[in-house]
């Protein structure tokens, strides 16, 4: 029988370990302080810690501790739990209750059973633990098995606790021992379930802003690897800024709950792109449309060399010089092949064009005329196709190229128009800066660099490292690191990046070991 004072210091301890258990964030750590606590304040030399599997038909062993074998499976021992701790059934193979095992009885009955002596107990079958103890030398005698109940009184876990010691001799758990025990388990019900409730939604919250991404990635093969891809760039970022012990970013440093804002935010950092129509995501070309315009332009050249061919005839009909129309219907099948040629390479994008490009263009819009099906002349381009095929650089247009900015207004209106919970405030800032400049010159907001979060201007250089070196773009080559870091210099050398966070980029080998998991093995050549 335990003194006053001695239950009084029990029920201090009891007091502490439940604030203890509602600040542990981790499930299996969690685990680990509710048995570990358990056997501290009922003095038990062993015991395990059961889960119900969420179909309700076994138990799992998940922590299994015993000071006197100096047995540690589960939780932050390290050591994975052996074979032999298989799962117990809560029923047999004909349906009927397992009421032979203690621990599923204490399951099956939410009910705690509290037994003096193993050998000697009637009605539950413990010729496992004889095994077990035959196999180690141990003597297995007192057990106090108790339930631990959700708030639904739903059986989750079962905790069980093997030989009380009291001046080091096993003794049976008394009273108190029970009654305390219960106690325990009532708390770390609660600050399981709780914990699992907060995982469970953390996990839906993550598989929801996957479906989004994968929304983008079936709108555009061309933007889904770029979301996933992104995140994991700028964690890797991250990381390196939490481990810099010198320069700018010395006291930079990172806690979980930062970490997981921080993912949060690069997983959404385009959710705008759901509102950017298809076919200017995917514009591979400049005359892509729903379709590669070009094919129609190809069919104008052919009208114009059929009506070449017609007039040929004509004047050979007419008394003209045969040779002399021959030769001059040639030399226009030939000029009409090198400009039809001209177009297709300028249609591509791929090269910058020169005045003389854009003017040839013009020129060819202006010069030639086709006849539709009704017989009248149209100019050779409409001025949508005049417009595309002059673009300087690249297959968007200047309207285009704000369609595809507004993804990151729509952005931050989606993320700012959701209620996000404390440690989660800062996920539409950080998710919203990717496109703003160091120098001010960035949008939508034109944010200076002391405007901007240490992770903010992360995800600005994830976001064009991942563009640059990606190889799932139509319009363009991936590219090998040391040619996108040269770009990054550049970047950084014009107030584009941040070049503190650049220089931890480099030191810290982001770009190798982003290239190892990511990149094709001809594009890691540094």
């Amino acid at each position: 029988m335990d003194t006053a004072q001695d239950l009084f210091q029990r029920l201090e301890q009891l007091n502490d370990i439940g604030a203890s258990l509602s600040s542990e964030r981790n499930i299996e750590g969690l685990l680990e302080k509710i048995l570990l606590a358990a056997k501290s304040i009922t003095r038990a030399d062993g015991g395990t810690l059961y889960r119900v599997s969420e179909d309700r038909r076994f138990l799992s062993f998940a922590i299994v501790r015993n000071d006197s074998l100096g047995i540690a499976y589960g939780g932050t021992s390290g050591q994975p739990l052996p074979d032999k701790f298989r799962d117990l059934p809560l029923h047999g193979e004909d349906g009927q209750p397992n009421n032979s095992m203690v621990a599923a009885y204490a399951a099956l009955h939410a009910r705690t059973v509290n037994i003096a002596d193993a050998y000697d107990a009637d009605g539950f079958d413990f010729s496992g633990t004889r095994r077990f103890d035959a196999s180690t030398g141990y003597r297995s005698r007192s057990f106090l098995t108790v339930p631990m109940k959700n708030h639904e009184g739903e059986v989750i876990a079962v905790l069980q606790l093997i030989n009380a010691m009291v001046a080091g001799q096993v003794v049976e758990f008394s009273h108190e021992d029970q009654r305390l025990a219960e106690s325990l388990a009532s708390q770390a019900a609660v600050a399981l379930t709780n914990r699992q409730l907060i995982q469970q939604l953390e996990t839906l919250f993550e598989a929801f802003i996957n479906l989004i991404n994968i929304a983008i990635d079936e709108k555009s093969p061309y933007t889904g690897g770029h979301c996933q891809r992104v995140p994991e760039l700028t964690m890797m970022l991250a990381e390196a800024a939490d481990q810099a012990r010198d320069g700018p970013l010395k006291d930079f440093s990172l806690s979980d709950q930062d970490r997981y804002e921080l993912k949060i935010a690069a997983l959404l950092h385009d959710c705008g792109k759901v509102t950017t129509p298809v076919h200017v995501v995917d514009k591979a070309t400049k005359l892509q449309t729903l379709f590669d315009r070009i094919h129609l332009i190809d069919t104008r050249f052919e009208v114009l060399r059929r009506d070449a061919r017609i007039a040929m005839l004509e004047a050979c009909m007419a008394g003209a010089d045969a040779e002399a129309s021959e030769a001059e219907y040639a030399a226009r099948c030939r000029q009409l092949d090198e400009d039809r040629a001209f177009l297709h390479k300028a249609n591509i994008g791929g090269e910058r064009m020169s005045d003389a490009d854009v003017a040839r263009v013009q020129a060819m819009a202006e010069g030639y005329q086709w006849r539709d099906a009704s017989g009248r002349l149209q100019p050779f381009l409409s001025p949508n196709e005049l417009e595309n095929l002059s673009i300087r650089a690249g297959t968007l247009t200047q309207a285009e190229r704000e369609i595809i900015n507004y993804h990151i207004v729509a952005t931050i209106r989606m993320l700012e128009a959701l209620p996000w919970p404390k440690h989660l405030k800062r996920v539409p800032e950080y998710a919203g800066g990717h496109h703003e400049r160091m120098d001010g010159k960035g949008y939508p907001k034109g944010l200076r660099r002391e405007d901007m979060s240490w992770q903010a201007r992360m995800m600005g250089i994830a976001d064009i490292f991942e563009a640059l070196t990606a190889g799932d773009r139509p319009y363009k080559p991936a590219m090998k690191l040391s040619q996108a870091l040269s770009i990054m210099e550049n970047f950084r050398d014009n107030g584009h990046i941040d070049p503190d966070l650049f220089q931890v980029f480099l030191a810290a080998g982001v770009p190798q070991e982003y290239g190892k998991w990511f990149l094709h093995a001809e594009q890691v050549d540094l």
